[in-house]
């Protein structure tokens, strides 16, 4: 396949990203500033959710504009949860793997995997970018018709 036919990388931002895009003092957040860069550079195609929106909503101004700004700014497509999505992150609580209290997190992960997307960057390492959710989230993508998503963290680039 020549590079013309190549399709970009599909990625999908999880809350966290636009939160430590504005934490210079946390460890991720160089990480997290390159792939923005590398989103404005055209090597991904961006997506995030209605569901981060709603997250964002919560946060303390100017933090929350701010946040909220990266999405048009690196023309970030928002994404829907569908009634696919919504069915498949019950799975994933249903089978133990998110905890019923971070349904979201759930969330996130069927919505990319319903999309079509191939990779969650993520910073959420307790219910997102672990090897039992990677493992387990594959496993149900798989057997319900959907690619296993790559879950990774921003230090995980290539």
């Amino acid at each position: 396949m020549t590079s013309t036919n190549m399709r970009k990388t599909k990625i999908y931002l999880e809350t966290t990203l636009f939160n430590y895009y504005f934490e210079p003092d946390r460890d991720a957040h160089a990480d997290t500033v390159r792939l923005f860069k590398e989103i404005a550079a055209g090597k991904y195609e961006a997506y995030t959710s209605d569901t981060v929106i709603d997250e964002l909503e919560d946060a303390q101004e100017p933090k929350r504009a701010n946040m909220l700004g990266l999405i048009p700014k690196y023309g970030i497509t928002v994404l829907k949860p569908s009634d696919v999505a919504e069915r498949l992150a019950d799975i994933y609580i249903n089978e133990g793997i998110i905890p019923p209290t971070h349904r979201e997190d759930g969330l996130h992960i069927a919505i990319a995997a319903v999309n079509d997307l191939d990779i969650i960057f993520s910073l959420n390492f307790r219910h997102i970018v672990k090897g039992r959710t990677i493992m387990e989230t594959a496993k149900i993508n798989l057997f319900h018709g959907f690619r296993a998503i790559e879950l990774n963290s921003p230090m995980g680039m290539d």
